[in-house]
């Protein structure tokens, strides 16, 4: 859109354009509307550029829990997002969908991030991972769960998830007699 100062601009180069005269030696013009023309074409360059820069991507979060449950949450993502060079409102927007712990609803505010569209999703749980899956199969999504993303249907395996998820997983039940195994290793044996 052409602001109020560029508009006049604008209007000015048209008319030197406009009233140019066609003489039998060619075009004339004079200085007035040369200068007149070229800085009506300095002021639309810009313009034109900024016309042609991309969108600002946007980045949906979904999460099972409410607004108020995943204040802390929300904050942390913000902040990784910031220390990578990310910025809400500058350079990335945020669109936030809570659940308010009705994860019925969880497809429905996937399928909302689809038609914004988002250019990523990031889901906060195992069933908002779910949702987001069954809701999209072109657009990136980024889980983090507590669960077995392979028990819970997510991915294929931990090493090559497949499709367009990827993201962190927490199993500490399934990891933690793993952990326990060289503690248990290094104790001396005992006798009864």
């Amino acid at each position: 859109m052409i602001e109020c100062c560029e508009l006049s601009q604008y209007r000015r180069a048209r008319r030197a354009i406009i009233s140019m005269k066609i003489s039998p030696k060619g075009i004339g013009m004079r200085r007035r509307e040369f200068i007149t023309l070229f800085g009506g074409a300095a002021v639309a360059w810009p313009l034109a550029a900024r016309a042609q820069q991309p969108a600002m991507p946007v980045i949906g979060f979904l999460s099972p829990r409410s607004a108020t449950d995943t204040v802390g949450l929300a904050a942390a993502f913000r902040q990784a997002l910031n220390e990578v060079g990310y910025v809400d409102g500058r350079n990335v927007a945020i669109e936030y969908r809570w659940a308010a712990n009705q994860v019925d609803q969880l497809p429905a505010l996937a399928t909302e991030l689809v038609r914004r569209p988002v250019t990523v999703m990031a889901a906060f749980s195992s069933v908002g991972a779910l949702a987001a899956k069954t809701t999209t199969t072109t657009i990136p999504i980024v889980f983090m769960t507590g669960d077995d993303p392979i028990k819970a249907g997510i991915v294929a395996s931990l090493s090559r998830p497949g499709g367009n998820l990827t993201g962190v997983t927490f199993i500490s039940a399934t990891l933690g007699t793993k952990r326990l195994q060289p503690w248990r290793d290094s104790a001396p044996a005992r006798s009864l």
